[in-house]
C-alpha cells in the first residue's frame, strides 16, 4: 500500500560506452522514470557513466546511499566488457557468482540455441546474496541486490523486467499532474507561475517552452501527490492566464 506522507526515492546509473559515445541513443530513463511515478517512487536523479569499474563503483556507492532504490542498466551481457556485475559486487563488498537458479533457467533456454557456452554463463552471474528479476524475452535475469535492481540495456527487456517489479516496492502516492498550454512568453508569466506555486505549497509547476506557427508558447505541467491541490492550483493557473487576456488550453498545446 502506498505511503502518501513518505516520499519514495530512486536514481538510475546509465552505463555504456555506446551511450556515452552518441552510437546509441537511450530510451530507458524515460520509460524508468514513468514506471516509477506509477509505482510511488519519484526520480529524482540519472548518471550516465562509461564501461569503467570504477565509475560504476562511485556512482553505484554515492546513488545508493542518498535514495531508497537504485536502478542500472546496461552492461550484463555475455561480452568482456559486460562488467557491470562485478562492479556492483565490489561496490557492495561481496564476491561475484555464479548464481544456481540464474544458471539453470539459461540451461533450459538454451537447449535448443546451441548450448550454455562460458561467454553465456556469465550471465547467470551475480553478486553474492543477490535473487533474480525475471526476464520472459531472453532467458537471462535481472538482479535484485539490496536496493539495487541491475537491468538489460535493451529498452524491451528492461520493460520486461519492470513489469516483473511492478506492485512489489515500497512507494508513497503517485505523483499527480495536469497541463496547462498557453501562447504566451515564458517571461511574461514568470511572476504568475512563482505566485501561484507560493499559494498551493504542496505543487510543482513545471514550464516547458516552444516554437509553432510562428509564435511562442509554453506547456505548464502542474504536479501533486494530492487531487484536491492539483485541481486548484491548476485552476488558479488558469484563472490567472485569462486574467492577463490569455486562452489556457487544458491538456496543453
Amino acid at each position: 500500500m502506498p505511503t502518501p506522507s513518505r516520499i519514495y526515492t530512486a536514481a538510475l546509473v546509465v552505463i555504456g560506452d555506446e551511450i556515452l559515445s552518441g552510437r546509441t541513443h537511450d530510451k530507458n530513463i524515460a520509460q524508468v522514470a514513468t514506471w516509477l511515478q506509477i509505482q510511488g517512487i519519484r526520480l529524482k536523479e540519472v548518471r550516465v557513466v562509461a564501461d569503467e569499474t570504477d565509475a560504476i563503483v562511485e556512482a553505484v556507492n554515492t546513488l545508493r546511499a542518498r535514495n531508497d532504490y537504485l536502478f542500472t542498466t546496461g552492461g550484463i551481457g555475455p561480452t568482456h566488457d559486460d562488467i557491470t556485475v562485478d562492479a556492483i559486487s565490489e561496490a557492495l563488498g561481496v564476491p561475484a557468482i555464479v548464481h544456481p537458479e540464474a544458471r539453470a533457467i539459461l540451461e533450459e533456454y538454451y537447449t535448443t540455441r546451441g548450448g550454455l557456452t562460458e561467454a553465456r554463463l556469465r550471465m547467470a552471474r551475480t553478486p553474492e546474496g543477490a535473487s533474480l528479476i525475471p526476464n520472459r524475452y531472453t532467458g537471462a535475469p535481472g538482479i535484485r541486490a539490496e536496493n539495487i535492481f541491475i537491468m538489460a540495456g535493451v529498452p524491451s527487456i528492461t520493460a520486461g523486467m519492470l513489469d516483473a517489479l511492478t506492485g512489489t516496492l515500497e512507494g508513497g502516492a503517485p505523483l499527480l499532474s495536469e497541463t496547462i498550454g498557453c501562447w504566451v512568453g515564458e517571461s511574461e508569466v514568470a511572476e504568475l507561475l512563482r505566485e501561484t506555486e507560493k499559494a498551493h505549497p504542496s505543487c510543482q509547476i513545471g514550464s516547458y517552452p516552444f516554437w509553432g506557427e510562428g509564435r511562442t508558447g509554453a506547456n505548464f505541467v502542474v504536479r501533486s501527490t494530492e487531487a484536491d491541490d492539483l485541481a486548484a492550483c491548476t485552476r488558479d493557473l488558469t484563472t490567472g492566464l485569462q486574467a492577463l487576456g490569455r486562452t489556457a488550453v487544458f491538456g496543453g498545446i
